[in-house]
């Protein structure tokens, strides 16, 4: 037998604390036919994970992570490991640098083969390969020989000499079926709302017809941190508990759009498309989840209630109910939208009232952030169940109160923030382009490189706004796109990108400069609104978009247009 002898020059014993701790991922399909799963770290995400996952309340430690060359002080080396169902496979462990130049070409890359069995692999930074354009800390990616393949990851952070490290917390199981559990999911009943359309629905149901419980949102919504992110998401989570509650019959149907990194001012102008498939869906239940998005609505409310708004105003009379996510810093914007809820009677449900509270108190805590949240935006597979059954809580009160007599939500009369986008509809190369008059000039060409996400079920990817206008000023010198419309509001919808070759470009409305188009500003390819026409009235406009000419900058794409006559 061979004996296994101690090293000479053993590990220094090294303080530590971890970014990610059992964190269980799922792979999707990549473009070669293996499987990735992307765990981003930038923007504050990875800061976060320290702070709850690692323990870490040291500003100076916290602050060391936000850029490379901190990190490089910080950390001596990087500790993974990876569990999968076959312990005799390996996976490769990527944390990628992001550049300041070339955000994804331009910095270090921290690789290891890891073993499949839990063994932990350690990367050492005196051996990493610095660049001159790292930047700050970007994304880390599990790369897996085939798809769908369900892994457990941790990642723990080993320090230099100088620096140490807050113990590292042990959490117990969350039992859901609790006394306290219940006490908890019962606190997000924000309202319960008038019951006459929820019950109808159950009734519906029950009597056998079609009914559709459709879902519309960001990243949350579209199943972030869930794994696998189309079974463990909250919505389906919900959509079942729905279904048992109606008679569990094969006539409930489900509908998921969820859009990443995306306010109501995107969701309103995609509400057609992606909920409503262009009339072939009809709405009996819409969950709406845009609380932590919504940033990024520039009209502060309108948008969201004008979403809101149209789902009522449909003729299958459905049943809208409001759900209230929240990030790690306990951040969302219920206080900003939770009046349009209470205008219009809805039921309403605030996971930040339910988990927030015991957050803190230490003596009664049911679970942890960590346990709670996947990183600092997006929940865990528990996190996805608690706000589900935040959603089923509010159909189990309707049942248990009964149902209003009747319902009217009083469209006509004033709405709590605004209405202006009421009958928003969604303009691209291949649908309504009969509401205006176009000259494309040089845009020319379709993007095909688009933020995707997984849609209802699925698991492959569906591209966002495929019937767009590219620009690609090494094909044309016509940098000018028009548009001649009557409306009396216009919302550009853009594609943000972090790529070298993204151009700005800049809006003019009747020959009045309005505002600069910056892929740059967000640096991700995502589906950016921006709102170019806002009017009390309809009015003929010419609108341009003008490339601005670059070598080296010079493809910028036109997603679609959001229209209201």
């Amino acid at each position: 037998m061979e004996i296994v002898k101690a090293p000479t020059d053993p590990e220094k014993n090294r303080p530590y604390f971890y970014v990610i701790k059992d964190k269980e991922i799922f792979t999707a399909e990549d473009e070669n036919g293996k499987g990735v799963s992307y765990l981003y770290q930038s923007d504050g995400r990875l800061i976060s994970s320290a702070s709850f996952t690692g323990n870490v309340t040291d500003e100076a430690t916290l602050k060391l992570m936000e850029t490379v060359d901190g990190f490089k002080k910080l950390v001596h080396s990087v500790g993974v490991s990876i569990e999968m169902e076959d312990k005799d496979d390996t996976a490769e462990f990527v944390f990628q640098m992001y550049g300041k130049k070339d955000l994804y070409g331009g910095g270090a890359n921290l690789i290891a083969d890891v073993n499949t069995n839990a063994k932990e692999e350690r990367i050492y930074l005196k051996d990493i390969n610095w660049t001159d354009d790292d930047d700050v800390p970007g994304q880390i990616r599990v790369h897996t020989a085939s798809p769908e393949q369900k892994a457990y990851l941790s990642v723990r952070f080993f320090l230099n000499d100088g620096y140490t490290a807050p113990p590292q917390l042990e959490e117990k199981p969350v039992d859901t079926n609790s006394k306290e559990y219940k006490e908890m999911i019962d606190r997000s009943l924000v309202n319960l709302g008038n019951t006459k359309r929820i019950l109808d629905v159950v009734e519906k149901a029950k009597r056998g017809e079609d009914v559709n419980i459709c879902y519309i949102g960001g990243s949350i919504t579209q199943g972030a941190g869930a794994t696998p992110i189309n079974t463990e998401c909250y919505a389906y989570k919900s959509f079942l508990g729905f279904k048992k509650l109606m008679g569990d019959g094969d006539n409930i149907h489900y509908l998921k759009a969820g859009v990443g990194g995306t306010p109501s001012e995107l969701g309103m102008c995609r509400f057609e498309r992606d909920v409503l498939c262009y009339g072939k869906v009809m709405p009996d239940i819409l969950v709406v989840e845009f609380a932590v998005n919504d940033e990024g609505d520039e009209t502060k409310g309108d948008c969201y209630e004008s979403l809101v708004r149209r789902a009522l105003s449909l003729p299958s009379n459905p049943a809208v109910l409001l759900m209230f996510s929240v990030f790690a810093d306990d951040y969302n914007l219920q206080d900003r939208l939770s009046p349009v809820g209470f205008r219009y009677d809805l039921g309403m449900a605030s996971v930040k009232d339910a988990v927030t509270p015991q957050f803190y108190d230490r003596d009664n805590r049911i679970l942890t952030k960590h346990q709670y949240f996947y990183d600092m935006f997006h929940p865990t597979n528990l996190g996805h169940t608690i706000m589900a059954d935040c959603l089923i809580n509010i159909m189990k009160n309707a049942i248990e109160k009964g149902t209003d007599a009747s319902y009217d939500p009083k469209l006509a009369d004033a709405p709590a923030i605004g209405n202006t986008f009421d009958n928003v509809f969604l303009l691209d190369k291949k649908d309504n382009l009969d509401a205006a008059t176009i000259d494309a000039g040089g845009f020319t060409e379709t993007d095909t490189v688009l933020q995707s996400v997984e849609m209802n079920m699925d698991l492959h990817l569906t591209p966002e706004f495929p019937y767009n206008w590219m620009y690609d000023g090494s094909k044309s010198d016509n940098n000018v796109f028009t548009i001649d419309i009557d409306c009396k509001a216009l919302v550009v919808i853009m594609k943000d990108s972090g790529e070298v070759d993204a151009a700005t470009a800049k809006a003019y409305v009747d020959g009045k400069f309005i505002r600069d188009l910056d892929p740059y500003v967000n640096r991700w390819c995502h589906c950016n609104p921006l709102i170019l026409i806002d009017e009390p009235t309809t009015a003929t406009h010419h609108v341009e978009i003008r490339v601005d000419k670059d070598d080296v900058r010079n493809k910028f794409t036109i997603l679609g247009f959001g229209v209201v006559k």
